[in-house]
Parts: structure tokens; sequence; C-alpha cells
């Protein structure tokens, strides 16, 4: 019977020239090779040498044939899920974005290069959305019969207005009843990567309002916006 030592230097060796011409056959032929670019793939070979490496530890104990064969096949369907998860990375991280939009509505599902932005419709059947104004974080909610961006007292000092030097001379309709406003320029106000300046935008005076809006200020500044079923989407 072969010492286990031997098998794993064997299994080592073997998988190093494995790799070795694998590594030559890609480079010969600037093509693709099980769909992955000659570039993803050398970044794949020294993935498979450390694979084999672990799997050689595990072998190197004294073990009958079909333990080693059991532990072989262990490895290979562990560098299988990794090729496949590798291969698939863009849309893995698509499933993973829309998941956790789904547990957490006001997070946006980024769509970079298509300049878009999508958000879940929340449990209370209304569009929040994580935004940065000024450089603080605070949920805005869409709300398009809002003819600007409107902050309640509190977020605006969040987002560093000097609130106290605020004149709330303008009539304001909201939830709680009419009360009044300022009007005031924001600096920048930024959402699933879509970022605009010089927004307009009202800050509402203390208690006249629990959250803040995001209205037409911002909205009319996109290509487009639309609702479709528990969807919404932005498009810078």
């Amino acid at each position: 019977m072969i010492h286990p030592t031997i098998w794993s230097m064997l299994f080592i060796g073997v998988a190093l020239l494995v790799a070795v011409g694998i590594a030559l056959l890609v480079s010969a032929d600037a093509g693709s090779l099980l769909g992955l670019t000659q570039m993803q793939f050398g970044q794949l070979i020294p993935l498979v040498i450390i694979l084999v490496i672990f799997a050689a530890g595990a072998f190197s104990r004294r073990q009958s044939i079909s333990s080693i064969a059991g532990n072989f096949l262990v490895w290979a369907g562990l560098f299988a899920v990794a090729l496949v998860g590798y291969t698939y990375r863009d849309d893995l991280r698509d499933v993973a974005a829309r998941v956790v939009g789904e547990l957490n509505p006001t997070t946006a599902i980024v769509d970079s290069q298509g300049g878009r932005a999508s958000f879940r419709r929340g449990l209370d059947g209304h569009f929040t959305l994580a935004a940065d104004v000024n450089g603080a974080s605070m949920p805005l909610l869409f709300d398009t019969g809002a003819s600007a961006v409107v902050l309640s007292y509190n977020d605006a000092q969040r987002a560093g207005i000097d609130v106290e030097r605020l004149s709330f001379s303008l009539p304001v309709t909201t939830a709680n009843g009419t009360g009044r406003a300022a009007l005031v320029s924001l600096d920048r106000v930024e959402l699933g990567g879509i970022a605009r300046r010089n927004v307009r935008a009202f800050i509402a005076e203390p208690h006249a309002l629990q959250g803040s809006l995001l209205g037409m200020s911002f909205l009319e500044t996109l290509s487009r916006y639309s609702v479709a079923g528990s969807t919404l989407e932005l498009v810078d």
C-alpha cells in the first residue's frame, strides 16, 4: 500500500502541473476558458493551488483509498462552488442587494452603470429613502405632492443648518395642519448614488413636521422616476 505522504506529494505535483498547463494554455490563446477571461482565469490559479495544498494536508494522515477519494470529492465540490460563485459574482451581488432591499426598504438597490437607484415600498405603504443631506444621513419620504424637499426642524439641525437664524415666514400645509417654513438651499442631497447640489428646500418650524420629505425640487432634476408595483426607481 502506498504511503499517504506519497499520495500527497503525487497529488500536489499533478495539481501544480495541471495549473501550469492551464496557465500556458490561456496565455497562448487570449480568448476565454470556461467563460472566464485570461486575466480572470489567471487569478483563479493561486486559489486552485491553495485548495490543493489544504486538501493534501487532509490526505497526509493514514487513510484508506476510499477515504482519500471521499476527501477529494469534497474539495472538488468546494472548488466548484467557489468557481461558480466567482463566475456569477455580479449576479450574486445583485441578488444580495435585492435581499437587503427587502429586509431594509430604505436601502437603495444601485445600478451604477445605468445610473439607477431602486427602493422597495415599506410595510406602511410608503417609500422612505435613505438619503445624505449636507453629509448627514436621514430618511426622506417620497412625496410628489411636495413642491420641494422639506426638512423637519431636527433634521435641518443634523444637516448643519443654523436654524436659529432662519425666518419661518412662508405658510405651508403639513400632515399636522398649517404651519410656517423657511426657504434654504441645501449644499448636497444624495440618494442611491444620485447626487444633486444647491437643492431648493424648506425647513419646517419646530414640531410642524415629524419626518422630512423628498419633493419635486430634487425629483424634477432626474431623467425619470417611476413607481411599478412595490418598487420606486430613480434614474439620474
